[in-house]
């Protein structure tokens, strides 16, 4: 296996994450919070490379359960997410963050196609990288991409950002009693078909050894609060 730097971080955002109180689309109030919380964990001396979804704007899989042709869908998807590392590129370099997004399919006019080398080359020269656009092919979802990019891109660990604050034993929604776990085996989350990603995200990290970290995106510097232990978090790792 290849080194992996110890200061080179993948973070997966939902396309949720960027509407706010919103029900759709992109609140930009949020993006700007999101984009200095960012900025905070950058100040720390770490190279970050973001993976972001576009389930805010275009479900693939959804609109697919509704009758579209799925690889169409999912193509639809994918362009979302482009949309969304746009708006985001656009928050961060109003902070003055150097940003490359780079899609997984050519859209030269728009942006960068994702090549390993030059990915690897701009967040040493300390700009920031985000992969849109997924894989590039249908089927496969951006926690899959994430977990992909991750391991090609030599990250120590995948910061998962989401509604909540990591994996619990049952919905917390609907059991008061849920139980947060703080540390999970990739296999007994696979064996137990646990949804807070997908299983083929953790087989990738598994293989590679790769620790997941699930936490919530709602906190101010959740991203720093993460990385120097000040918040709760799950962790899926080779317990």
């Amino acid at each position: 296996m290849p080194k992996k730097r110890l200061n080179r971080i993948l973070i997966k955002l939902s396309g949720e994450s960027l509407m706010g109180k919103g029900k759709y689309g992109i609140e930009l109030s949020t993006v700007n919070r999101i984009a200095s919380d960012l900025l905070s964990l950058k100040k720390l001396n770490n190279q970050i490379c973001i993976v972001i979804g576009g389930g805010n704007i275009f479900r693939g899989l959804a609109a697919s359960a509704k009758g579209m042709d799925r690889a169409n869908a999912d193509y639809m998807g994918m362009l979302a997410t482009v949309m969304n590392s746009l708006a985001l590129q656009n928050s961060l370099e109003k902070l003055n963050v150097e940003t490359r997004v780079m899609s997984a399919f050519p859209i030269q006019s728009i942006c960068e196609t994702y090549i390993r080398r030059r990915a690897i080359r701009h967040m040493e020269k300390n700009r920031l990288v985000i992969c849109a656009a997924g894989t590039g092919n249908p089927y496969f979802s951006t926690d899959t991409a994430s977990a992909l990019r991750a391991a090609e891109l030599e990250c120590k660990v995948i910061y998962k950002a989401t509604q909540v604050d990591g994996i619990y034993d049952k919905d917390p929604n609907k059991f008061k009693n849920a139980k947060r776990l703080k540390k999970i085996s990739y296999e007994k989350y696979l064996m137990n078909n646990l949804k807070v990603l997908d299983g083929a995200a953790v087989s990738i990290a598994r293989d590679n050894n790769i620790p997941i970290k699930i936490f919530s995106i709602i906190t101010k510097n959740c991203f720093k609060n993460v990385y120097t232990n000040k918040q709760k978090y799950s962790e899926i790792v080779d317990v």
